[in-house]
């Protein structure tokens, strides 16, 4: 009996120290993350929050089991929100400024009763100014960007991929509006400002929320499973515009994103006007035109092709109505 109960201990003990050693082998180094800054045309690498703790996740065994039943889950997300809610996260801010190097001086205010306080902080108008041409799309967000003229013809992220929109809406009859129609993408990094507007004038549709998980959006989590824009929670708002035809604008959630506001009233949208914000965590808005309703603007496209995203701010022309 003993020496059963001694067996089991040394096979317990055993699996113990296999889960760690692989818990703890070391993971692939990720590729860094680059990206045309478009303000000056320089290429520049990522620094990316959490960067070792993403390529654990995604690159190793214990890594993918943790984010599967845990990591993933909206109560992870939703604990940590809360968390970057309360009085003692304000001792977060200073060290994420400088890390960051965060300009606050175009923020509205400069003290914050928290981490999410500043997190979600307003700009001065004057800090994204608009262009307000009703023939141009603006970005609706801070972030770097990837744009695709043909979603339907079109390698996503990574090569050989289809982005299905379809499943994406979770709406196949919608989804039929969007064939061979053009797709933007926005991906928002921790250290942005997260708050997103409209990209165009137009009459607004209730929001559609799809229920999902919370995987990371930074590109070390999806060249590992690029399915996720389709796994993660989402929000839509279908923008009915006069030059842009019916425009589908998509906000979604991410790993430790506490929530997708909505903030915007009414049934008309005017460009540049605030649609919402999240709280902390990356996060991405998504565009969805007709065929044959914009023009990307040139260089995004070029960017993109070369597998670059491109920085972009909010306000700034990303397109125009085709004639």
């Amino acid at each position: 009996m003993k020496t059963g109960k001694i067996k089991k201990r040394h096979i317990i003990v055993l699996l113990l120290a296999i889960l760690l050693a692989v818990a703890f082998y070391p993971s692939p180094d990720s590729e860094p993350i680059r990206y045309i800054d478009r303000q000056t045309g320089e290429l520049k690498t990522e620094k990316v929050p959490g960067e070792n703790w993403l390529v654990w996740l995604y690159n190793n065994p214990i890594g993918e089991a943790t984010l599967a039943t845990l990591v993933k889950r909206k109560f992870t997300s939703s604990l940590y929100g809360r968390m970057m809610d309360k009085p003692a996260s304000k001792e977060k801010i200073q060290p994420f400024v400088e890390e960051y190097g965060i300009d606050l001086s175009i923020a509205e205010k400069q003290e914050f009763t928290s981490f999410n306080d500043f997190f979600t902080r307003k700009l001065k108008k004057s800090a994204r100014p608009i262009n307000n041409d009703s023939n141009v799309v603006v970005s609706p967000a801070d972030g770097k960007l990837m744009a695709w003229d043909n979603v339907s013809n079109s390698d996503f992220i990574i090569k050989g991929f289809r982005f299905d929109v379809a499943s994406f809406l979770d709406d196949s009859l919608l989804a039929r509006n969007y064939n061979n129609g053009s797709l933007i993408v926005v991906r928002l990094a921790p250290d942005d400002y997260h708050r997103f507007h409209f990209p165009v004038n137009g009459i607004v549709s209730p929001v559609v929320e799809i229920k999902g998980d919370y995987y990371s959006v930074n590109p070390i989590a999806l060249h590992q499973m690029i399915e996720i824009f389709c796994l993660n929670k989402r929000q839509y708002t279908i923008i009915t515009t006069a030059q842009f035809g019916d425009v589908v604008m998509v906000e979604v959630g991410a790993t430790m994103v506490g929530s997708i506001m909505q903030t915007h009233e009414g049934h008309l949208a005017e460009k540049g006007e605030e649609k919402g914000y999240f709280k902390f965590g990356g996060s991405t808005v998504v565009l969805l035109f007709e065929k044959g309703k914009i023009g990307i603007d040139n260089d995004l496209l070029a960017n993109t092709g070369k597998g670059l995203e491109t920085s972009v701010l909010t306000g700034e022309q990303i397109g125009v109505a085709v004639e």
